[in-house]
């Protein structure tokens, strides 16, 4: 089977109907005309990363542009309940970061926020490479929703956002021991434990509302970020027995919370 190649065009929008004629972003049009040696009359999807898709015929072409027809555009339904969405803080080595939301986006997630912690390894992130990433990582696997990426965001700031969203089942992950609140009772951040105080994620998340699950650095959480969420209605889980490398660790609360509200498990 021949396979279908999807391309970025934001600017479909609600509006457009059949015989509507767009122009390619100059990115997306250099790879339909130069790599996939794509010309006019040929057909091709399109998505806007909100919801949206669309299927397509090249209308017109030149060195740097590439014109389409619509034919047909749909909404197709939601893969998942909720949303989900993951808070990490960036590794040292941003190939890592940038291997996250590639995968991320390939499982299926809505928003990604990069977190500014008291044991951050790093301070900035280039934006615009994890955003090329995200999209090329929708387009691959035929996703209609492009996530939001946002950060690095102070640890106290993304406290305050989240604080007036109600609809947030919050999740932390952390190598601490909790005591019966769920809090840190213990500064030994060797011991992994498996507790009936520290569950695993993926048997206390729900399978409606939103999820927001936060991953720390290589150095973990600092006792008090992970009380101050504990106080704010968070909970302490776990991911298993293996010690997990940031990215890995984040990858897996994704997949956690993909298989809990994917509607069609």
């Amino acid at each position: 089977m021949k396979e279908t190649r999807l391309f970025y065009l934001p600017a479909l929008a609600d509006g457009d109907t059949p015989d509507t004629i767009l122009e390619l972003p100059e990115e997306e049009a250099a790879h339909a005309l130069r790599v996939l040696r794509l010309s006019k009359g040929d057909s091709l999807s399109l998505t806007d990363g909100q919801g949206q898709m669309a299927t397509a015929v090249i209308c017109e072409t030149s060195k740097k542009h590439c014109s389409v027809r619509l034919q047909h555009i749909w909404k197709p339904p939601r893969l998942w309940q909720g949303s989900i969405h993951i808070a990490v803080a960036p590794t040292k080595n941003m190939d890592r970061m940038e291997w996250f939301v590639e995968k991320a986006v390939e499982i299926g997630v809505d928003r990604i926020t990069f977190l500014s912690t008291a044991y951050s390894e790093r301070t900035s992130i280039r934006l615009d490479r994890l955003q090329r990433h995200a999209i090329s990582a929708m387009k691959q696997s035929h996703k209609a929703w492009l996530p939001q990426i946002q950060g690095p965001v102070p640890f106290e700031r993304f406290l305050e956002e989240i604080s007036s969203i109600s609809s947030y089942h919050i999740y932390i992950c952390h190598c601490y021991e909790v005591g019966q609140k769920g809090e840190v009772v213990t500064t030994d951040s060797l011991v992994c434990p498996t507790s009936a105080e520290k569950p695993l994620l993926l048997n206390v998340l729900s399978a409606s509302g939103d999820a927001l699950t936060l991953i720390g650095p290589e150095g973990d959480f600092s006792i008090d970020e992970v009380n101050r969420v504990v106080r704010q209605g968070g909970r302490s889980v776990s991911l298993g027995t293996s010690r997990l490398r940031t990215e890995t660790a984040a990858l897996a609360a994704v997949h956690m919370m993909y298989l809990k509200k994917c509607i069609l498990s």
